[in-house]
């Protein structure tokens, strides 16, 4: 795989996402090569012939010379490529940064598919009310072997362990939750000891890789074919509606507080993990803009 080191100006940039005011990406493209992957569209700016996920450029950036100056801010990590993908054992752009960024007050939130995340944990526990977070749509090795080239599920959910018994904030990122294939509930029941946080966001197919999803879906589960069309092609919501209402009702038998706004940055979690809703993009954009959050009416 191509990779190079490039110069730019800063690693740490503003951020539009209601969650985090700046969000970090030491690398550009990455390995993991999701098929699903939303953040194929930043091949436009690269200047990349290759496909995504089968090139890689590693930052260089201007050492921070006054990190206090983003103390109470919140800097998300990973929002465009995963900080801990492979390359970041030899190159180490994650580390220097949080090195970089330790004692200045901001908060962390990680998300990532790989457990070399660990190898940073002792940097990580001195950052205020960090999170960790952990992608995980599938607990069947073969579908996430053909999905993505990153760690095994049960490698991720190893290290979420541990994260969560050094007393971190964890997160089981339930994305993306394929219809009729994912299974929600199964990946909570195995999570749930080990994480303060369960996120669940729809398959939002769009741009190039829509037609890539479809086909797989035809090739490996052709009965499900009139299911994503209606989804997809027709713009359909009531199979999201409905496990809304499936969660709805799993989250109340078992204890679990169900959100469908994210009232998750407290860290006053409780023994059970929260779940929170992401089914509606369209609505999270629209009620961020209103009130600076994700609440979804």
């Amino acid at each position: 795989m191509p990779l190079k080191e490039i110069q730019v100006k800063s690693v740490m940039t503003k951020s539009n996402l209601p969650v985090s005011d700046f969000s970090v990406n030491p690398y550009v493209g990455c390995s993991h090569a999701c098929t699903y992957c939303y953040a194929s569209f930043m091949k436009r700016f690269t200047n990349h012939p290759e496909p995504w996920g089968s090139f890689v450029d590693v930052k260089n950036w201007p050492q921070i010379k006054n990190p206090e100056k983003y103390a109470g801010k919140e800097a998300f990590f990973g929002s465009v490529t995963d900080c801990y993908q492979p390359c970041e054992e030899k190159y180490g752009r994650t580390r220097k940064l949080l090195e970089e960024l330790k004692g200045s007050g901001i908060k962390l939130s990680i998300a990532t598919k790989s457990d070399l995340v660990l190898r940073d944990l002792d940097l990580i526990k001195t950052f205020p009310n960090a999170r960790v977070s952990f992608s995980i749509n599938t607990l069947d090795e073969g579908f996430r072997s053909q999905m993505d080239r990153a760690v095994s599920i049960e490698r991720r959910l190893k290290a979420m362990k541990i994260f969560y018994d050094e007393g971190i904030q964890t997160t089981c990122f339930i994305s993306p939750i394929f219809p009729g294939i994912s299974d929600p509930i199964e990946i909570i029941r195995r999570a749930q000891d080990q994480c303060n946080l369960v996120w669940l966001e729809n398959l939002n197919l769009r741009g190039d890789y829509k037609a890539k999803i479809l086909s797989w879906v035809h090739e490996n589960h052709p009965e499900l074919d009139s299911l994503y069309y209606e989804i997809y092609t027709k713009g359909d919501r009531s199979y999201w509606a409905e496990l809304d209402a499936k969660m709805k009702d799993f989250c109340q038998k078992e204890g679990f507080p169900y959100l469908r706004d994210d009232d998750s940055k407290h860290s006053d979690f409780g023994q059970k993990p929260v779940v929170v809703n992401y089914f509606f993009h369209e609505e999270v954009k629209k009620s961020a803009k209103k009130s600076g959050g994700t609440v979804l009416k």
